[in-house]
Formats: C-alpha cells, sequence, structure tokens
C-alpha cells in the first residue's frame, strides 16, 4: 500500500483523492487533494464538464485534526466550459462555495458548538476561539439564507432577557415540534407584530389553530389581531402564579397585623402555602389546618387556592365552567381583597383560562426551551450582540437541523 492510499484510508477521505502530502512544523498535516469520480462538474447543474484549464492560485481548506496534528487540504480548482451556464469554476465536493473549511470540519465543529462552550470547541479542533466564532455564525448564516417558516399551527410566544440593563428579546415557538421559529429584539406588540407582519403570510396567519401565552396584553393583543381562526390558551403556570402571588399576600398583611406572639405561629408558613396539596406530606397539611384557630384569613386564602386545583383536572368544559364560576362567588364572598383581584384577573381573561380545558395546552414546552435558552447564554457568559445569541439559539433549539444539512457521507468521522 503506498503512503497517498495509507493516509487516504486513515483520514477516510471520500469523493478526494490524496496526490500528496508534507508533514510541515508547528504540527501541521498539508495534504495535496483533487476531486475522485466527481471532479469537472458545473456548481449550477451538476454536469460534467469540459477543462479549460487550471487556475494558478491554490485554495486552502481547514479539515478535522487527527492525533494532535492540524490537516489542512491543498487544491488547484480548474476551469470548466458548460453548454448551459458557461465558463465557471469547478464544483468542490468536500466543502460550500466561498468556504475555507471542510464540510466534516464544519459538522464537527456545529456538533461541538452545541454541546459545550465554543472555548472548549476550539481547543478540541486546534483553532483560535475568535476564528472559530467568525466559522460557526458564518457557517449558521449560511446555511438558514432563505428558510421559511413551515406547518406552524400550535404557536407559543414568551421572552428571555438576553444582557444586563433590561434587554429583552421576544421568542416564538411551534409547541407541535418544540423549536425556536423566530427570535426578535426587544418585548411588547410592536416586536410580536414584525413576526406576524414581515415573517408569516396571510395564509400561515389563517392556519394557526392554538397559540399559548402569559397574561401580558401585548401578546393576547396581537394573536387575536392577526390569528382570526387560533384559540387562545393562556399559559397555566401563570395562572397559578397569580394566585400564589394572591395567598401571599394575604399571608403579608395578616404578618403585618399580628403581633409578636401570634407571628410565632404565622412563621414559617411562605413556601407551605405554595405547595400543591399532591406534594404536602401529613405534617404540612396538620400545620395548615391548624390555621383555622389561627388566623381564619389565611387559612380562607389557603383553602380557596387548594380548591381551584380541581379546575385542571376537568374534562368537560361545561363542568369547568361551572366550577369556576362557583369557585369565583366563593372568593368574592371572602372579603379579601387580594383573592377579589384574582378573581377580576380571571375574569379579563375568562375565555382564555377556560379553553386549557379542551385543548390541555400549556407553555411548559416554551419554558423548558426557555431553559435551554438560558443555558446557552450562561455556557457563553453572555453575548454582545442579539445576533450571536440568536445565532446560538438555532443551532440549539431552532427549527432548522442545522449539522443535517451537511450533506451525509461527510457526517461520519
Amino acid at each position: 500500500m503506498t503512503a497517498n492510499k495509507c493516509i487516504q484510508k486513515l483520514l477516510r477521505f471520500k469523493g478526494l483523492k490524496v496526490v500528496d502530502f508534507a508533514f510541515e512544523g508547528r504540527g501541521r498535516l498539508v495534504i495535496l487533494v483533487k476531486p475522485h469520480k466527481n471532479g469537472c462538474r458545473c456548481p449550477e447543474c451538476g454536469r460534467r464538464c469540459k477543462i479549460l484549464r487550471t487556475l494558478p492560485d491554490v485554495r486552502w481548506w481547514r479539515d478535522v485534526p487527527v492525533a494532535g496534528w492540524e490537516v489542512w487540504l491543498q487544491h488547484c480548482p480548474r476551469e470548466i466550459l458548460c453548454p448551459t451556464h458557461g465558463q465557471r469554476q469547478e464544483e468542490i465536493p468536500w466543502a460550500r462555495e466561498y468556504s475555507r473549511a471542510t464540510y466534516r470540519f464544519e459538522y464537527l465543529m456545529l456538533r461541538y458548538c452545541q454541546m459545550m462552550p465554543q472555548k472548549c470547541a476550539a481547543t478540541l479542533l486546534h483553532v483560535p476561539s475568535s476564528t472559530l466564532s467568525d466559522l460557526l455564525h458564518r457557517c449558521i448564516r449560511s446555511m438558514r439564507s432563505g428558510h421559511k417558516i413551515r406547518g406552524l399551527r400550535t404557536l407559543g410566544i414568551d421572552e428571555i432577557s438576553y444582557a444586563k440593563g433590561q434587554k429583552y428579546a421576544t421568542l416564538v415557538y411551534d409547541l407541535d415540534r418544540s423549536c425556536v421559529v423566530w427570535v426578535g429584539r426587544g418585548k411588547g406588540r410592536k416586536t410580536i407584530d414584525v413576526f406576524f407582519n414581515e415573517v408569516l403570510s396571510e395564509s400561515q396567519k389563517a392556519r394557526i389553530q392554538w397559540a399559548s401565552c402569559d397574561m401580558s396584553a401585548a401578546y393576547i393583543g396581537a394573536i387575536t389581531d392577526h390569528c382570526p381562526n387560533a384559540t387562545l390558551v393562556l399559559d397555566r403556570f401563570h395562572v397559578v402564579k397569580a394566585l400564589n402571588a394572591a395567598v401571599d399576600d394575604v399571608r403579608k398583611q395578616q404578618w403585618r397585623l399580628a403581633g409578636r406572639e401570634d407571628r410565632k405561629a404565622l412563621k414559617g408558613l411562605r413556601w407551605l402555602l405554595y405547595r400543591h396539596s399532591s406534594t404536602r406530606s401529613r405534617k404540612d397539611t396538620r400545620t395548615l389546618r391548624a390555621l383555622d384557630k389561627v388566623n381564619r384569613r389565611i387559612y380562607r386564602a389557603w383553602q380557596l387556592k387548594d380548591e381551584f386545583e380541581q379546575f385542571w383536572d376537568y374534562k368537560a368544559p361545561w363542568a369547568a365552567e361551572r366550577f369556576i364560576r362557583r369557585w369565583m362567588t366563593s372568593a368574592l364572598r371572602s372579603r379579601l381583597e387580594p383573592m377579589r383581584k384574582f378573581v377580576n384577573t380571571l375574569k379579563r381573561h375568562y375565555d382564555g383560562v377556560l379553553a386549557f380545558v379542551g385543548s390541555r395546552l400549556t407553555n411548559a414546552i416554551a419554558e423548558g426551551l426557555n431553559r435551554i435558552v438560558k443555558i446557552v447564554k450562561n455556557r457563553a457568559s453572555g453575548f454582545r450582540t442579539l445576533d450571536a445569541f440568536t445565532d446560538m439559539i438555532f443551532l440549539t433549539v431552532g427549527d432548522l437541523d442545522i449539522p443535517a444539512r451537511i450533506p451525509g457521507r461527510f457526517r461520519t468521522l
């Protein structure tokens, strides 16, 4: 076996042939290659064409490092004559057009950056961090260019902070496929209107059947105005959060009015009141029931909160509606002002809360994706620009599998 053949088999080259190689200083392996059985093809139509000349300039491509050695490919592209497209430079089968890295290098870079900080990926690939960052973002933007949102039926909207100084980004999710489809700068009605007006067509907006968000008036108004056929479902988590806040307000009021001895009985109730009935121990339940003799107002607020948990178990909308109307009447009669405010919140978002029973839709998928997005942000110790952060969001939880855009024969190393 010749040395060239050995290098070719060792590095598992596909679609190219090793002509010569040399080990240079600083741990660099330079390999002179040429297309094997697929050269002289037109980059437009893929047709094999007549060779006019070999271009004098040598082009370099960075390949995957092997055993601590940087691997560089060298080739002098040829100019061809296509009967359809005229004079063209031949297609390079192992790299994207204008790229200075091979498909294999880009695939490994994308996979590494999905799992680890860019600095660690740069160390494994034997490239400077700044070089890898530049290659990574150019690769992501190139592969996402021309990509359009398709098949959006269930929509989720949430916001996330990406930098100090109250800098926010609005994220739009496809809850059916558990992915992010759009990232916009800022929050509020103006930002989300950009998505509906500039990204989605009228037919796409008409095909959206379900939408989930928090109680933000901006998001609710945008969904109502732009998606005529969508049923809005308010996120269960935010409804429960508002109810817990009302119960805690009752506790705070009673704490301020209580004397020194009474406060001893109320101490440590904050997190106990937040607990769901399924996660409480018998001791916790006995402590809360003892409030009936210590503080009736906190006890009544806790009872209302526990009763409201039954709403999420209803399957029939008519039964759920009957329950919630009775519950709101009880809350209004309790003479607890925070609970009355929560009832007013329920009335404002009555249809959105009740829609949960028929759909069982929540923003839980969006919150889970938000957690991954925060991990990406923390892993990088923050981002200077939203554009760089957006690229990493799309790489990690985007609606397009970017590494899968690499040709299949270059994805096995």
